[in-house]
């Protein structure tokens, strides 16, 4: 009797598909497996969702042609998170699916086009239209003979260009070829050397092979020495300095074999620190007692504690109680920026069950990684937003370490999630307590305890008897005034910088820019280099005397005049941190100085060395990003300097009140983490500001208390849910249409949600597309679970991809945006 296998596949379409499970198959076809089925005339892996006897499909049905999977790498329970992301993000299955496995691992096809350029040339000459998809392909293949599909769709800007393709291939003039692509990744595997006779075997033969091949007998020696385990080759090659041809000779003499063997890609933290007995305060111990009691039943802690208050000891704790009782855990961390301390303080508690999981490590140490997970060999596993997906079974408790961050939202594909929201809803489904932790909390996340759907706990006082180090602000606006040029630095910080070297204490500098200058610009017609694909300025770089798109990554050489009038009076305005670190050196020679930004971090473990490096004393001065601010103990470091205060505050976005007080006490928290005092201070055009007086004070309530009042008048979170819907397009007037299309469609639920009118995004091109924007927000009071906000768009979206003449533009949603850019 017949099984079928239902099917979801990770692309933008909501339905499964029913396939055959071949007889031979059916021992390994399961839900929660991969496997690879033919889809239209492609090869694709998709995710098994469910196994069946029956089916309601009766025709054209298909066989699946290979299982990746010996074990599960999702269960039920999973499954229906994996549902609730979809359903809540507006995205298909099998995308969110997607996540849950680390890129590089699937089979499938690509088709491949290959054409003679010459006769692509003469065919060209020849058309009459220039506006046809035909013109446009040949104008391609008579520059490549050798293409993908994929390449094709994107120089015509068409994904719907089969028929155009097939009576081409029908005509003669290309040929369409399909290839499987194997996985990118795979498990690594190396030779290794074994003895393949006995100890006494061996010395019977040991005087003869010393006369005529002594690099041989070095080779038995080694192997001997090693008691009959097997020795990677090419270890035991560079150890006995022997080549492979030496080891080749023992092979045929029948001394020994040489076999493959899986080798594991382990992720190496360079950061280290020595293993710490720490005593915990009372506080963290009543913390501690409250969430072990509830340790079997789903509960949302909100962590608020101060700066160097201990609470990545709490979440380590918590951990080895969930551990205690044979469960596991997931440790969130907002980006790259807080693992190398985070992961060196996990792998000291927990050796040998830790998993890494970030952008960062190798395509084949996340594979292997991701494996262990799946088979159950790992018990903890720390990582970025991402990691929320890892298969890790059986969890007993999710910690989202500062959960105030932006980074938890994925912004750059589908499904647009929140890291630390839908660790909210797994650790639900998982029946587990999650722990959010920060010294600054979202607003959102505090009005949930306050209202008392989460738990509040507080760490109000540091450890080790520190202090919370005393903020200055430092009013810019006179000496600005006097200077000619960007001001940089106050005297007063340069005095506190030069008193904090003598003392051979640490520094860090906040400038949350990145490059030497923000700006080029004309000074005879005013003009600004602004990028060929994006609506925002050039960034010039002195370290490769380049400027850059920080959006797009378009780099170019740096012009000797200007490309409007010609004049060579080109000047720079704006600071990023390459200037301030290059403005240090000139004040203090002597002082080691050290960048930190995704430029200067770039390279694998770069980062971890660098920290490494100023914890022992060996960097004086840290300039940096906002990748400062995020989970860095040093407890030398006793002054942090922030250049401009306003960076943030004049960003036009809801938000941007909260993001500066949360950035600027972020970074003052890096000062004072022992029994020597720090100082903070900040640079800024208005000390009076109503958000750097709360961060003067620690205030986070009252900054609190001003927010809420706000938003509740205008209509935003936490009151409202909101989603952010975008056109794009490389064609101005087509995104433009098909956005004013969509809102008249949603204007049909105007009594049931708010919907602003649509308008240009703030920058309007990125990445060579126009960017048109629409609002919809709907109340929580009403709307509690988001429902009526998703119907509305997901039933516009229907309707027009039914009527709109702009159907075949993208929309993209964006269900709780964490940027209005």
């Amino acid at each position: 009797m017949a099984k079928y296998a239902e099917i979801v596949f990770p692309l933008p379409f909501r339905n499964s598909f029913t396939y055959i499970i071949p007889e031979e198959l059916e021992h390994l076809a399961i839900a929660g497996v991969r496997a690879v089925v033919p889809f239209g005339k492609r090869t694709v892996t998709g995710f098994i969702i469910n196994i069946s006897d029956t089916t309601d499909v009766t025709e054209g049905l298909k066989s699946v042609q290979e299982i990746l999977d010996k074990n599960r790498i999702f269960n039920n329970e999973m499954l229906n998170f994996y549902k609730w992301v979809a359903d809540y993000y507006l995205s298909s299955l099998g995308e969110t699916i997607r996540l849950s496995i680390p890129y590089g691992i699937e089979v499938e096809s690509q088709r491949r086009i290959t054409a003679d350029k010459e006769y692509c040339k003469e065919l060209l000459a020849n058309e009459k239209r220039q506006d046809t998809v035909k013109f446009r392909i040949l104008e391609f293949l008579s520059e490549k003979d050798n293409v993908t599909l994929n390449s094709i769709q994107k120089v015509v800007n068409k994904k719907n260009i089969y028929h155009t393709i097939k009576k081409m291939n029908e005509e003669g003039i290309l040929t369409i070829h399909d290839d499987i692509i194997d996985p990118k990744v795979k498990v690594k595997k190396t030779r290794f050397v074994r003895l393949k006779k006995t100890a006494s075997e061996i010395y019977e033969q040991i005087p003869e092979i010393e006369t005529k091949s002594p690099v041989q007998l070095k080779i038995l020696l080694e192997l001997l020495k090693k008691k009959n385990k097997p020795v990677q080759a090419s270890k035991l090659i560079a150890k006995t300095e022997a080549s492979s041809a030496s080891l080749n000779g023992l092979v045929k003499k029948d001394l020994v074999e040489i076999f493959e063997k899986e080798i594991e890609r382990k992720y190496i933290e360079h950061y280290t620190e020595e293993i710490k007995l720490f005593e915990l305060t009372e506080d963290q111990n009543k913390i501690v007692a409250e969430v072990s009691q509830n340790l079997n039943k789903f509960q949302t802690y909100l962590l608020h504690g101060v700066t160097g208050s201990g609470k990545t000891q709490v979440y380590i704790e918590l951990i080895k109680k969930v551990l205690e009782e044979g469960k596991t855990a997931i440790f969130l961390v907002p980006e790259i920026s807080l693992t190398p301390q985070a992961t060196a303080r996990l792998l000291n508690n927990f050796p040998g069950t830790v998993a890494v999981m970030h952008s960062r490590i190798s395509l084949g140490e996340r594979y292997d990684a991701w494996r262990k997970i799946v088979d159950g060999k790992v018990n903890v596993v720390i990582g970025a937003r991402s990691a929320i997906f890892a298969p890790l079974k059986n969890i007993g408790i999710i910690i989202v370490d500062e959960e105030h961050d932006q980074s938890y939202k994925q912004f750059d594909m589908t499904p647009k999630y929140n890291g630390r929201d839908t660790a909210i809803i797994l650790a639900k489904y998982n029946n587990c307590p999650v722990m959010l932790g920060s010294a600054t909390p979202s607003i959102e996340s505090m009005y949930n305890a306050k209202t008392g759907k989460y738990t509040l706990l507080q760490l109000p006082q540091r450890i080790d008897d520190a202090k919370m180090p005393v903020i200055e602000l430092v009013n810019t606006s006179y000496d600005m005034g006097k200077k000619k040029g960007d001001f940089i630095f106050s005297s007063n910080l340069l005095n506190r910088i030069d008193d904090k070297l003598k003392k051979e204490e640490g520094v860090i500098i906040l400038q949350n820019r990145r490059g030497f200058s923000t700006q080029v610009y004309c000074n005879d017609c005013g003009q600004v280099i602004i990028c060929d694909n994006c609506s925002v300025p050039m960034v010039y770089h002195i370290n490769k005397n380049n400027i850059s798109c920080h959006y797009c990554g378009l780099v170019k050489t740096l012009p000797d005049h200007c490309g409007f009038c010609g004049s060579y009076s080109l000047k720079y305005f704006g600071m990023g941190t390459e200037k301030v670190e290059d403005e240090l050196g000139y004040y203090f020679p002597n002082a080691n100085i050290q960048r930190i930004d995704s430029d200067s971090i770039s390279k694998k473990a770069s980062l971890s060395n660098i920290l490494q490096s100023f914890s022992k004393g060996e960097i004086d001065i840290l300039v940096g990003t906002q990748i400062v601010s995020k989970g860095l103990d040093f407890s030398r470091v006793t002054l942090v300097g922030v250049i401009s205060a306003e960076n943030n505050l004049w960003m036009p976005d809801f938000r941007a009140d909260e993001r500066t007080f949360q950035l600027l006490t972020q970074v003052a928290g890096r000062a004072g983490r022992s029994k020597n005092e720090g100082e903070v201070l900040i640079q800024t055009l208005n000390p009076q500001n109503f958000v750097l007086q709360r961060v003067l004070e620690y205030d986070y309530q009252g900054l609190y208390e001003n927010q809420i009042l706000q938003r509740e008048q205008m209509g935003f979170p936490p009151f409202t849910r909101l989603c952010l819907i975008e056109a794009r397009d490389l064609q101005e007037d087509k995104a433009k249409g098909a956005i004013n299309d969509f809102y008249k469609n949603i204007l049909a639920y105007k009594k049931y949600v708010t919907i602003s009118e649509p308008a240009p995004a703030l920058i309007a091109r990125l990445k060579s597309y126009y960017r048109f924007h629409l609002l919809v927000k709907s109340n929580k009071s009403e709307d509690k679970t988001g429902s009526w906000l998703r119907k509305a768009i997901m039933d516009s979206y229907i309707k027009f991809k039914k009527e709109s003449k702009h159907k075949d533009i993208r929309l993209v949603y964006d269900i709780d945006p964490q940027s209005m850019m």
